[in-house]
């Protein structure tokens, strides 16, 4: 472990260094240079190495010195576990085994706009879980109780399911859910139908029913496609829809492409993890490759290999 990150001190104590010896420098963010790309800081990170291996996919999304910056200075190559990731995401994207199912999970459908948009124009039915689809029940014109609903995009859930099927993939919402007065453990649950949501409770978990026709579409996939739970998955009462797709996804034999730490957690859970093509490293990454984002990390990568 190396005393800090540039200067002098770090510098000899990297020309000690014989063939086979590895030095690991401090935490590289407790430079400010690091989050802004500072052009200094990154001439001196580069002063230290001969060839660049980016192999952390999980901060490719960031444009920092480290991530971006560094591989304009040396000989820069993808680390295999970064092309494994490029690989399975761009997979899905561009050469998917059809048909493409996508399954979209999490509370807010904020932040998860872009992949909606970017996989209905690619997939052949996209599923949407989570407490996001409250805020597309409301598009069509149903309360739902208690559950979190983002007003602000109601109209937005509306076009995207007026344009569903025009040419793009279908969009299916949970026919049933899981509700609980309170997302609290050990709050009494119950399976209603979507359109039967009482007043004086919230959407905790997608339902069985919804679980079975979820899995039906795996097992007649050629790709699938996860991310983000389809319950309060903190909540082991409102996890049982999670693990049930998990469950599905393992046996499907579809190849499957499954993103976020919660669903890592599910699939381990399920005891699929095994049978899972490819759980993705990457949080925000993720989510802007499949938003059909460019990644500053990825790009800086791409640059060198062009040249």
């Amino acid at each position: 472990m190396l005393p800090g990150l540039v200067g002098p001190e770090v510098e000899a104590a990297v020309n000690r260094l014989a063939n086979g010896d590895v030095a690991m420098l401090e935490n590289i963010r407790f430079d400010p240079g690091e989050e802004a790309n500072d052009e200094a800081f990154v001439e001196k990170l580069a002063a230290l190495a001969d060839l660049y291996v980016n192999d952390a996919f999980g901060t490719a999304h960031r444009a920092h010195a480290s991530t971006e910056g560094i591989a304009h200075h040396l000989s820069a190559v993808a680390g295999y576990l970064m092309a494994k990731e490029l690989d399975a995401l761009g997979g899905v994207l561009e050469n998917p085994r059809r048909p493409l199912v996508a399954i979209i999970g999490g509370a807010k459908i904020s932040t998860k706009i872009g992949v909606l948009e970017n996989l209905l124009r690619r997939v052949d039915t996209l599923w949407i879980g989570g407490a996001m689809a409250c805020t597309f029940y409301r598009a069509l014109g149903k309360e739902v109780g208690k559950s979190l609903v983002e007003e602000e995009w109601v109209e937005t859930a509306s076009k995207l399911l007026e344009g569903a099927g025009k040419g793009r993939g279908e969009i299916k919402l949970p026919i049933d859910v899981v509700v609980a007065p309170e997302a609290v453990a050990g709050s009494p649950t119950t399976d209603v139908v979507w359109t039967e949501i009482p007043a004086d409770q919230m959407v905790v978990d997608v339902g069985s029913e919804t679980c079975s026709r979820i899995a039906e579409d795996c097992k007649t996939a050629g790709t699938v496609v996860w991310n983000g739970p389809l319950g309060i998955y903190e909540i082991e009462d409102f996890a049982r829809g999670t693990r049930r797709v998990a469950e599905a996804l393992g046996a499907s034999g579809a190849t499957s492409v499954v993103g976020g730490g919660d669903l890592a957690a599910a699939l381990d859970q399920a005891g699929v993890v095994d049978s899972i093509s490819h759980v993705s490293t990457g949080g925000g990454a993720t989510l802007e490759f499949l938003e059909g984002k460019e990644l500053p990390g990825v790009a800086a990568l791409e640059e060198k290999v062009a040249l």
